[in-house]
C-alpha cells in the first residue's frame, strides 16, 4: 500500500485555526503518508499571529516551500503527491484555480493535483458569496477539486471555539482518506 504524499497550503483568508488544527492532527497521522510538506503565503503568516496570537506554524515539524518554489516535489506530478488541502483557501487563490492560472506554487500545485486526478480539497473561507465565488467554485468542481466550505458542524455538541473547528477539520481529513476517530452522525460518538 502506497502511503500518502500530502501537500498543504495555508493562504490569508481569516481562519487560521483550521490551518493549526489540520497541522496537529496530521501529524497524529503520520502512519498515515509518507510525505508532507506546507507553503504558506506572507499574508497566512500575519493572520496566523493576528487571530492566535502566536507563532507556532514556525514549530511544526514539516518542510516549508516558498511560495515562489517551483522546485518544490509537489509543483510537478512526477513526485506522485495525491493530496492536497488549502486551508483556509482565499477567493483569490479559488479564482486563480478555477481559472488555470499557476503564478505561484500554491496555484501550480493545485494545477497538478488537478490535471493528475488526485484529491485537491478547498477550504474556503469567505462570507458571504459574490456569483464569481459562486462560478469558480462550481468551475473548480467541475475540474475535480472539492469544495469544503469552513462551516462547522454541531452535531456533536462542540464547547469551544477548538472543538467547533475540529468538526470541519476532521471533515476535511475525511474527504482526503484519511482513517480518523471523529463524530459520525447516527453513532455514538468516537
Amino acid at each position: 500500500m502506497m502511503l500518502n504524499k500530502v501537500a498543504v497550503a495555508i493562504t490569508g483568508a481569516s481562519g487560521a485555526i483550521y490551518a493549526k488544527l489540520l497541522l496537529e492532527k496530521l501529524l497524529h497521522l503520520k502512519d498515515q503518508w509518507q510525505e508532507a510538506g506546507i507553503v504558506m503565503s506572507a499574508n497566512a503568516r500575519e493572520v496566523w499571529e493576528t487571530e492566535l496570537a502566536n507563532d507556532a506554524y514556525k514549530n511544526i515539524p514539516l518542510p516549508y516551500y516558498d511560495k515562489h518554489d517551483f522546485k518544490a516535489p509537489f509543483a510537478s506530478g512526477s513526485a506522485r503527491y495525491n493530496i492536497m488541502i488549502i486551508v483556509p483557501c482565499s477567493m483569490g487563490t479559488l479564482g486563480r484555480i478555477a481559472n488555470g492560472i499557476s503564478d505561484d506554487l500554491v496555484t501550480r500545485a493545485a494545477d497538478v493535483m488537478l490535471k493528475e486526478r488526485k484529491k485537491l480539497i478547498l477550504g474556503i473561507r469567505e462570507t458571504p458569496y459574490n456569483l464569481v465565488h459562486i462560478k469558480n467554485m462550481e468551475t473548480a468542481t467541475q475540474a475535480g477539486a472539492i469544495i469544503c466550505p469552513l462551516s462547522p458542524s454541531f452535531y456533536s455538541k462542540p464547547q469551544t471555539i477548538e472543538e467547533a473547528a475540529a468538526t470541519v477539520v476532521d471533515r476535511i481529513l475525511d474527504l482526503a482518506g484519511f482513517d480518523i476517530q471523529s463524530f459520525r452522525w447516527g453513532t455514538a460518538q468516537q
